[in-house]
């Protein structure tokens, strides 16, 4: 019998945490997350000069330890906040900049696990809040993934350049046909196991031809094929990318931060960052891990070190600043990652591509039909915004969608945090007068249900 630290019990661990669950929805589910990845990644590659293969290779190995750590598809996704300060900063905010941001907000969210300050406020904000952040963060996913789909993207000015054309290799017919495909092969998303058992017996007695058709049509990894279909056409829009590829890693280097841009990181990206990571990457991910893969709860303490770890380290290299992130992991989970393997087979990916290829993968991102990233997006946000469909009560609702449009509207989820926190502590300080009124009256008069 192995001890609980022993090396054959955590070798043993490991194994199962990286076993595929089922092979080509775990490899289909890898696709799952791209949706977010490769536009912001190509953006700051574009408009910044990331070192796309030195980022690859640092993002590899994150997704290959944290699939090995946590056992379920926890994915790795650009720090959006930062992402857009380098975006829209001009010159004043480059590279050593955005990895001083990533610095600093690493070091401050690993202060915040080793300190168990992120354990305290997960257990003390509570589930609508939570579920407002989700759904704001889901509904903005999916208004993005419709602007990719309808508009023609630069993404190194982030801006639209027009209405998108029905036709072409990049067309919106094409993106229309792949979101169908995905919809037959997916449907609306698996429910719980404690809603299938009656599903499952109408299957059964459904004719055998038609049960056996659709099993077969559920098993296509849908994601994936849509992925390999973007980047086929990425060659045959621009054919010269074959001979204009380089092979070979990038060198890497330590990036030299000096104070002003220390300064400029910690103001323009470390502030608006900070709220977001907190929320979104560690305490929803906690959250909706625990609803995806019950008996698989994680600790925030656990999650905030591993995101600050990321950054703390990468970050110095040039790698761009990570986070883990509710939306990826709804998306993941939507294509059918189950297991640690999902991600780790992403980040081998990840890590080959920029050994091999290193930044001259830009190239090809730079072809891939954007309105097949924007489908991947939109089913990724959607799953994450039905995430939220738990609430059991009239003021559980009100909370969650009170927080959901002021961080909407606001482009903010600290703002609507705070507006989350401040209605749910009125809601309940409104019940506690309730009640004390209701005690010390005879007879109470008060309703005893509501409607």
């Amino acid at each position: 019998m192995f001890t609980s630290n022993s090396p054959a019990r955590i070798m043993e661990k490991l194994k199962n945490n990286l076993v595929f669950r089922s092979k080509w929805a775990e490899v289909n589910g890898a696709m799952g997350d791209l949706g977010t990845y490769i536009p912001i990644v190509l953006a700051l590659t574009l408009a910044k000069n990331l070192d796309l293969g030195t980022t690859l290779i640092f993002t590899g190995v994150y997704n290959i330890v944290t699939g090995a750590m946590y056992g379920v598809p926890m994915p790795v996704q650009p720090m959006k906040s930062i992402a857009a300060a380098a975006i829209s900063g001009g010159s004043d905010f480059g590279i050593p900049e955005m990895m001083a941001a990533g610095i600093c907000t690493g070091g401050i969210l690993l202060v915040l696990g080793v300190t168990g300050l992120m354990q305290l406020a997960y257990k003390l904000i509570p589930l609508s809040v939570v579920r407002g952040i989700q759904l704001s963060q889901g509904l903005a996913f999916a208004m993005s993934a419709v602007k990719y789909i309808r508009n023609v993207q630069d993404f190194s000015k982030s801006k639209s350049k027009g209405v998108r054309p029905w036709l072409g290799l990049d067309g919106l017919l094409l993106a229309l046909v792949c979101a169908i495909f995905i919809i037959i092969v997916n449907g609306g998303g698996e429910e719980r196991e404690s809603d299938t058992d009656d599903h499952h017996e109408e299957e059964i007695n459904r004719p055998r031809r038609r049960w056996r058709l659709r099993k077969i049509i559920s098993s296509l990894p849908s994601a994936f094929i849509v992925f390999l279909l973007g980047v086929v056409l990425a060659f045959i829009r621009r054919p010269k990318l074959v001979k204009s590829v380089q092979f070979g890693p990038s060198s890497i280097g330590i990036v030299k931060i000096s104070k002003h841009s220390w300064k400029q990181g910690f103001i323009k990206g470390t502030i608006p960052q900070l709220p977001l990571s907190v929320l979104n990457s560690v305490i929803a991910v906690c959250k909706l891990s625990s609803d995806l893969f019950p008996g698989k709860d994680f600790s925030a303490t656990s999650v905030s070190v591993t995101v600050g770890l990321m950054n703390v380290v990468g970050c110095w290299f040039g790698a761009m600043p990570c986070c883990h992130g509710a939306g990826g992991l709804a998306g993941q989970y939507k294509f059918g990652g189950r297991s640690g393997g999902c991600v780790a087979l992403l980040g081998g990916a990840k890590m080959v591509l920029g050994l091999v290829l290193g930044s001259s993968l830009v190239m090809v991102l730079d072809q891939f039909p954007v309105g097949v990233l924007g489908v991947l997006l939109l089913f990724a946000g959607v799953e994450l915004a039905m995430a939220c469909r738990d609430m059991n009560s009239k003021e559980q609702s009100f909370v969650m969608l009170i927080c959901t449009a002021v961080s909407l509207v606001g482009s903010s989820a600290a703002l609507g945090f705070v507006c989350g926190m401040v209605v749910h502590l009125l809601l309940k300080l409104r019940s506690c007068t309730r009640d004390e009124a209701c005690s010390t009256s005879l007879p109470c008069t008060r309703a005893t249900t509501t409607p």
